[in-house]
């Protein structure tokens, strides 16, 4: 699994194109983030991205590449 950190550039899969963005956080516990509840973990963390366009998302990290 990889490992991201606060502002590293990261390429996602979105609606069939590939997205490009920002690592805004690491998040390990349950909360509120990308507009939906998220379910992470010390274990299993998420990561809360801003894409170039503006919008926010949250990914599991094989969701995500450095770009």
């Amino acid at each position: 699994m990889s490992d991201f950190h606060e502002g590293d550039r990261v390429t996602w899969a979105s609606h069939g194109s590939e997205a490009t963005g920002k690592v805004v956080r690491k998040i390990t516990s349950e909360t509120e983030a990308g507009g939906r509840t998220v379910k992470a973990s010390k274990d299993e963390p998420q990561y809360l991205v801003k894409s170039d366009n503006g919008g926010e998302a949250v990914h599991k990290p094989d969701a995500l590449q450095k770009a």
